[in-house]
């Protein structure tokens, strides 16, 4: 089965896919009116417009660096997770997306890295919480909000996950605790993004990786949580994207591509030609 991510909303009905994802709130802030046609999609905390406007909103380590697109490693801003204000105004637009279609994937869910959040609010709710370790309550302020997602959610759930596959990361990363998540959600999705896709060993080992982690394979689809992979359709050669397609639905559930349907459109049937070429009988 393969999907489509798009901000066009002419795309999610392209008889190339199966499936439709449509970007209702961008991790610029950008937002647009949920369709009902498609698995409308909400960056719940990456908002640029929401941590320009509001300052107070964004995660502080301890020496005060806030996770904005000016660090290094942040390709955008993000806000802090136990903000009661901005999550309550994050699960109306949930409801909202739920409300013209049953499913909607939630992209962006996490703390920003494992140094984060020291604001006078994180450190005060965990000094009230229950939990001695940090890594725990963090984990807890998320799950917590997938779960108050999930019930907004009459359908199915899609979490996309960092394709960091490595036993503990995305817990100290993120805070995303699979093992509790996976009550809560029906697919992960996992964006392995390159510009090229020349060679594929690392995206084989990636989803080899999150097999392992979430304890589900083709093989045997009734263990663990089903996970997709979101493939980098931009400008990429039809041929390395066909190759791609092909290594991610060896290990993965479904295929979806990325930000350009025509490319991904071309691939698929080429693919599919090359599929057909392939058949032989007697």
């Amino acid at each position: 089965m393969y999907g489509v991510v798009t901000r066009n909303e002419e795309e999610v009905e392209w008889p190339a896919f199966d499936r439709g994802f449509y970007e209702v709130k961008d991790v610029t802030g950008r937002a647009a009116e949920p369709l009902p046609n498609a698995v409308n999609m909400v960056s719940c905390f990456g908002d640029n417009a929401a941590g320009e406007s509001s300052p107070e909103l964004v995660p502080v380590d301890d020496d005060g660096n806030r996770a904005t697109r000016e660090q290094p490693y942040f390709d955008w801003a993000y806000v802090c997770p136990t903000h009661e204000g901005y999550r309550e105004g994050l699960l109306e637009t949930i409801a909202d997306a739920a409300a013209a279609n049953e499913d909607v994937r939630l992209d962006d869910v996490g703390f920003p890295r494992a140094e984060y959040c020291r604001c006078d609010r994180c450190e005060r709710l965990f000094a009230e919480s229950e939990y001695d370790d940090r890594f725990d309550w963090r984990a807890s302020v998320i799950t917590e909000f997938v779960s108050e997602a999930s019930d907004r959610i009459p359908g199915k759930t899609y979490l996309t996950l960092y394709p960091d596959p490595y036993p503990g990361h995305l817990f100290e990363r993120a805070g995303l605790d699979l093992s509790v998540l996976s009550a809560y959600v029906d697919e992960f999705v996992v964006p392995l993004y390159d510009t090229h896709y020349s060679t594929t060993y690392w995206l084989e080992s990636i989803a080899s990786g999150f097999q392992d982690l979430l304890g589900w394979s083709p093989e045997t689809p009734e263990a663990g949580t089903p996970f997709s992979i979101e493939l980098y359709a931009v400008d990429v050669d039809v041929d390395n994207l066909v190759h791609a397609t092909e290594v991610a639905e060896s290990y993965a559930d479904k295929v979806f591509f990325g930000y350009d349907a025509s490319n991904a459109q071309a691939a698929i049937r080429r693919k599919k030609a090359d599929d057909r070429d392939g058949v032989s009988h007697g």
